[in-house]
């Protein structure tokens, strides 16, 4: 009698289920970065105002601190909008 071992190991490994993806999972892949992007952008510019003395009734008001790191935080956050909302390849 043939030995059908070969088939038996094939039968026997154990299988991966399908990897199940939500339908949101692109969403939110793009969804989130947006979303701290443009919180942070908007958070750069009340330090910048701040910073410079637009803003007053704040600790922050005429601190020059603010008004330099107002727009390296928004500008690293513009960077970070561009690069998710770039389109995959």
């Amino acid at each position: 009698m043939k030995s059908c071992h070969h088939r038996r190991v094939a039968l026997d490994t154990p299988r991966k289920p399908p990897r199940r993806v939500s339908p949101y999972a692109g969403l939110m892949r793009k969804t989130l970065p947006v979303a701290l992007g443009v919180l942070m952008v908007v958070i750069g510019a009340i330090w910048t105002l701040q910073g410079l003395g637009y803003l007053e009734g704040s600790a922050m008001t005429g601190v020059e601190l603010w008004a330099v790191l107002g727009p390296v935080v928004a500008g690293l956050c513009v960077a970070l909008l561009i690069v998710a909302l770039r389109p995959r390849r």
